[in-house]
């Protein structure tokens, strides 16, 4: 973890961590088979502590997931290398998924917002952590701007989006009126 906080995903080598270690290279792969299940251990450093909200409720549980992704360096974008591999079963979906089932969603459809807040936390927070670092290296256009109230910014438009979803989630539950039926079947 403190390789990846010093050097960030680019930095987070084989040959690094064994040398910070004072190890063989070789000794890491007896623990780990490849760089990726490595970065799967990572993940799951990263996001253990976003799992232990008891809350239900799926705003607080996105913000929580957010908050540790954006304590680590590059989190986002190691966290969603590890999902998208399926080396990693994140424990805020299965909170999540648990509050959508409280509002009164099938599991399916449960699944499903768990999903689309999860991948919204992840991306949002990427592109955040991108713009960030792009700021601290130079490498943004000046018209960018990237400061302290920039970066409040960025949080006040996730909450917004998360809100949204949130509330479509908490919508998709309630019955159709016979005109939305009427209007769903036409477009059908």
């Amino acid at each position: 973890m403190r390789v990846l906080a010093e050097n960030g995903l680019p930095g987070l080598s084989m040959r690094r961590i064994a040398d910070e270690l004072d190890v063989q290279v070789s000794a890491l792969y007896w623990h780990f088979p490849n760089k990726q299940a490595l970065l799967a251990a990572v993940s799951e450093r990263i996001v253990v502590e976003a799992a232990d909200s008891s809350d239900a409720d799926a705003a607080v549980i996105a913000t929580a997931l957010r908050d540790r992704l954006l304590a680590h360096r590059d989190g986002a974008e190691i966290v969603s290398s590890s999902l998208a591999l399926g080396l990693l079963d994140l424990p805020a979906r299965a909170s999540l998924v648990d509050a959508a089932r409280q509002t009164g969603l099938s599991d399916a459809a449960a699944a499903t917002a768990a999903d689309t807040i999860v991948h919204f936390v992840i991306g949002c927070t990427f592109h955040e952590q991108q713009r960030m670092h792009a700021a601290v290296i130079g490498a943004t256009d000046p018209s960018v701007d990237i400061t302290p109230a920039g970066i409040a910014e960025s949080a006040d438009d996730f909450s917004s989006g998360l809100a949204m979803i949130v509330a479509g989630m908490c919508d998709g539950r309630r019955p159709l009126t016979e005109a939305e039926t009427t209007k769903r079947a036409r477009r059908s």
